[in-house]
């Protein structure tokens, strides 16, 4: 087999990573693959470590909190071969994981995004999705063992740029959340096909671990749950409309509301704050806002 992987660049995404952790997804990656860091701050504590131990690995600040959308544009802007992974810190490529990808980068498959198989508490999930549910593994392979789905999980996904006409292929209003989905919904559109591989397999340890101690739990809860409301009624608005996207959140808000005020009542803090940041994200997108909530 021929070795494709110099047409490939790895772009991460940080913002204050722990550094164990991103270290452990540097190691998961071929040291032949070219691997840029987007640091969503002015400061990367680790670049000189991370520079010495990795030969293969450029590491560039953004000077400000992006997000994962526009991090990740910013990313692709630097990227000059024809294919780009996109990895989350908190990602552990399988031992295989490269020599399949490699299989897909000699141009005869045509593709737009192949999205993978994660390995997340304790058991493998299906990160893709086909109407909007849980990939059924009993749907048929083509030939080259991939699947069509209508999106896939953003934490591990093979992008064929020569497919985009810009490499701003993420709707930059997503700071966190929906991002990906967004983009496949986009794709499909325009007749693009979205597939899965269950060759391309990875772990996946969650956003929560790959955070830095000095980001409070509390911090996480609230931007978290903020966006992951603000986005997803955002989502709804921009792919059907202004009345869809309301009718669909009446349910949420109403309970997200009274788990609030419960929890405020019982000395709940966690839950309260989780539960008052979905009402707060959510009120803000209904209203018109900006996703602009950010935590230093």
């Amino acid at each position: 087999m021929n070795n494709y992987l110099s047409e490939l660049t790895v772009i991460i995404v940080t913002y204050k990573t722990n550094f164990k952790i991103l270290k452990n997804c540097l190691q998961s990656i071929d040291h032949n693959v070219k691997t840029i860091i987007v640091e969503n701050s002015s400061i990367f504590k680790y670049r000189q470590e991370i520079l010495n131990q990795f030969s293969n690995v450029e590491v560039i600040c953004t000077n400000k909190n992006l997000g994962m959308g526009s991090g990740n544009n910013f990313g692709l802007s630097k990227v000059k071969t024809k294919y780009a992974l996109i990895l989350n810190p908190d990602i552990i490529c399988d031992k295989n994981y490269f020599h399949n990808i490699n299989t897909y980068l000699d141009g005869s498959v045509d593709f737009s995004i192949i999205g993978s198989q994660y390995y997340e508490k304790l058991s493998y999930k299906p990160a893709f999705f086909f109407n909007n549910k849980e990939f059924d593994y009993n749907m048929e392979e083509d030939a080259n063992n991939l699947q069509k789905v209508d999106w896939v999980v953003g934490c591990s996904i093979l992008v064929d740029l020569k497919k985009f006409d810009s490499k701003k292929i993420f709707d930059e209003k997503y700071f966190l959340f929906y991002e990906e989905k967004d983009l496949c919904l986009r794709l499909k559109k325009i007749g693009h096909q979205v597939y899965t591989s269950r060759k391309l397999k990875v772990d996946h340890l969650g956003a929560k671990g790959s955070l830095e101690d000095d980001l409070s739990i509390i911090k996480f809860i609230k931007i978290r749950n903020w966006h992951l409301m603000w986005s997803k009624f955002y989502y709804d608005k921009k792919n059907h409309n202004f009345l869809y996207a309301l009718i669909k959140s009446i349910g949420p808000l109403i309970r997200s509301i009274l788990k609030s005020i419960f929890y405020l009542v019982f000395f709940k803090k966690t839950e309260f704050v989780k539960y008052f940041f979905r009402s707060y994200g959510l009120i803000s997108s209904i209203i018109g806002m900006s996703s602009w909530y950010r935590v230093d």
